[in-house]
């Protein structure tokens, strides 16, 4: 595993975790951090024998979004019209979010206290939200002045753009009780305990599904809201025969049948 200065990326088996680590700033976003996030999700995203990513924020907090300091803290704006050097910064997040919302891997995002801003979208790219009690949603951004820009795709496609837009010219918080109810998240708890014992039951039901359609899966259904119909059925007509086509079918149905388990599940 790499050695990042913001974050931490640890592997245990087949699962990896990557932990926001600026706790002192509610891991809070800065560019660095941003760039270290997208290095860490394409090495999860090549390395075929890691099924399940896990990502989380140290000490209490998911992510608080942008850091306030840095973002203060700008370059004079070029003169004679020249590019701003600042939009190719900020739109980086967002191909780190295409990353994390395009993985192969199944991904759980364990959200405890502050979710807003990048937190928000990164909770929004992820298959599966655990949800502390703590937990709060937001896009307080234009409180400030700014935007949160980079999530709002993907924020308004888990959620809906009706109540995106609510939350957006409100930057209202949203609770726990709320993300539940908006389909953020669907596994509520109450302690930390509570959330390991989540956590290992998700991993091993994932660990239970075979890769490659578990990546199929996925795939099909990211590209439902955004692709012609007839195309979504032709790609998952020809996804599905090449899956059953694979010797992992075959194990799958004689170890279904015999009640046992298949060779992937005892990983």
């Amino acid at each position: 595993m790499v050695d990042y200065a913001n974050i931490l990326l640890a592997r245990e088996g087949a699962v990896a975790r990557v932990t926001l680590n600026s706790p002192d700033r509610r891991n809070a976003l800065t560019q660095a951090m941003m760039l270290e996030l997208e290095d860490a999700f394409g090495r999860v995203r090549d390395d075929r024998s890691c099924r399940v990513l896990v990502l989380r924020g140290a000490g209490g907090h998911f992510c608080a979004g942008g850091d306030l300091d840095a973002m203060a803290d700008m370059p004079p704006q070029p003169a004679n019209g020249a590019a701003d050097p600042l939009v190719p910064a900020y739109r980086q997040f967002g191909d780190a979010l295409l990353v994390l919302n395009n993985l192969p891997q199944a991904t759980i995002a364990v959200v405890e206290g502050s979710a807003v801003g990048g937190g928000f979208g990164m909770a929004c790219c992820s298959d599966v939200v655990i949800l502390h009690d703590s937990a709060k949603f937001g896009v307080p951004e234009p409180k400030v002045g700014f935007i949160p820009s980079q999530i709002l795709p993907f924020v308004a496609r888990r959620i809906g753009q009706g109540p995106l837009r609510d939350i957006a010219v409100t930057s209202r918080l949203i609770d726990a009780d709320e993300a539940v109810r908006l389909g953020i998240g669907r596994h509520r708890c109450s302690t930390i305990a509570d959330i390991a014992k989540t956590l290992r039951g998700l991993i091993e039901d994932i660990l239970k599904g075979e890769p490659r359609a578990i990546a199929t899966a996925k795939r099909l259904v990211l590209s439902a809201p955004t692709t012609d119909d007839r195309a979504v059925l032709d790609d998952a007509a020809e996804s599905l025969v090449g899956l059953l086509r694979q010797p992992q079918a075959a194990e799958g149905i004689k170890a279904f049948k015999a009640k046992t388990s298949p060779p992937w599940a005892k990983g």
